[in-house]
């Protein structure tokens, strides 16, 4: 009897029936009151969920549209930037920065690790630090199963004349982001992680001192100028053609989110965390990410000695119709990344334990079965 794969991947994650739903629906015309209605009601959420005053614009994208975006739209050929790299989407950032022609400073932390807010000072009180008019950070890092001190940052960042801007694409949702008290001008978030939809919206927040900074902005743009969304957002529509169904999607999920409780969810994902590791740890395993930085919403796993970790992860999805992802460039083959964000729960996660066991077994791990869901149960709360 074959059941709908259960996604436990850093995106897309699984969608709820309530928001599935709202796609069955015949579309409607984006220039009518009718989308007009869902459109306010997913903007009025958005603001609760990025906790800010700021408006929050709309992109059809994925999250990497919406980090080109930022770029485009907030900086002149020249501009000196911060970028802080704790992996593959961190490097990512570089990337963008640096096709834009912008002068890129890298803080590279070590894979696993977080980055330390003195380090990020310190090298702004530095010679080289002077004229930084941008810092980004990525927030929650999937590809090594991380999460940076945005908070911390914020402090370090107070008071200067630069722009904060965090990759928010899988966290905003599923861990905690005051864009306002925390000082972040532009925060971008995908639709495809924690907030429970299908990929194809990135939203992001801008704040007052940004929008000067995208006035002055030298750099080319046109489907995704800010300014242009601005206008439109007056209006209550968007310059373009939007993602109907996804918009009306948006404001259901978002519904399901305020319902739930923005600070239930991130206890949630905390306990669901703990609840991994407790029986990664149970079974011998060994964690890849720093526990001191460990993400609320993925983890990442060493690949035991002679062990086909990519192996293990195929059992998992072909026999047991469980997906998690395997690392991502110079980790291939060598870790497991377990995603536990969006509609999840502590049943999704004890089924996705059970089926590492097996796999293990399978691949002629040495384990007595139960070890890691017995250790994952006595931390859940359910």
């Amino acid at each position: 009897m074959r059941k709908d794969k259960l996604l436990m991947t850093p995106g897309p994650t699984m969608i709820p029936h309530r928001v599935r739903e709202t796609m069955a629906r015949q579309i409607i015309h984006h220039r009518t009151k009718e989308f007009e209605r869902y459109f306010v009601k997913m903007n009025e959420s958005l603001k609760k969920v990025f906790q800010t005053q700021n408006l929050v614009l709309t992109l059809v994208s994925s999250g990497t549209g919406g980090m080109e975006a930022v770029v485009a739209n907030a900086f002149s050929p020249g501009d000196k930037v911060l970028v802080v790299s704790t992996g593959v989407f961190g490097d990512r950032f570089v990337k963008i920065t640096t096709r834009f022609g912008l002068d890129v400073k890298v803080i590279s932390v070590p894979w696993g690790r977080g980055a330390d807010p003195e380090e990020i000072k310190k090298f702004l009180d530095s010679p080289e630090g002077d004229g930084v008019k941008g810092v980004f950070v990525t927030h929650n890092e999937t590809s090594t199963g991380v999460a940076n001190d945005i908070k911390g940052i914020g402090e370090v960042l107070k008071g200067r004349d630069c722009l904060y801007i965090v990759d928010a694409i899988s966290s905003l949702g599923g861990m905690e982001v005051k864009t306002d008290e925390w000082g972040i001008d532009m925060v971008i978030a995908g639709s495809q992680k924690a907030l429970m939809l299908p990929p194809g919206l990135a939203f992001v927040s801008v704040s007052e001192k940004a929008w000067s900074a995208i006035e002055k902005s030298k750099l080319p743009k046109f489907y995704f100028d800010f300014l242009a969304y601005r206008k439109s957002l007056n209006d209550n529509t968007t310059p373009y053609t939007t993602a109907v169904s996804l918009v009306i999607a948006a404001s259901e999920s978002l519904d399901m989110i305020l319902e739930e409780g923005l600070e239930n969810i991130f206890a949630r994902h905390r306990n669901l965390a703990e609840a991994c590791r407790a029986a990664v740890k149970a079974l011998g395993l060994e964690l890849f990410a720093d526990e001191r930085y460990a993400s609320d919403l993925i983890t990442s796993i060493k690949a035991p000695e002679g062990i086909d970790i990519d192996q293990v992860r195929k059992t998992m999805n072909l026999q047991y119709d469980i997906m998690v992802t395997g690392g991502q460039q110079h980790l291939k083959g060598k870790i497991m990344r377990i995603g536990h964000m969006g509609y999840v729960d502590g049943f999704d996660l004890l089924k996705t334990i059970t089926a590492l066991e097996l796999s293990l077994l399978k691949a002629g791990y040495k384990l007595e079965l139960g070890t890691g869901v017995t250790a994952a149960l006595k931390t859940l709360k359910m």
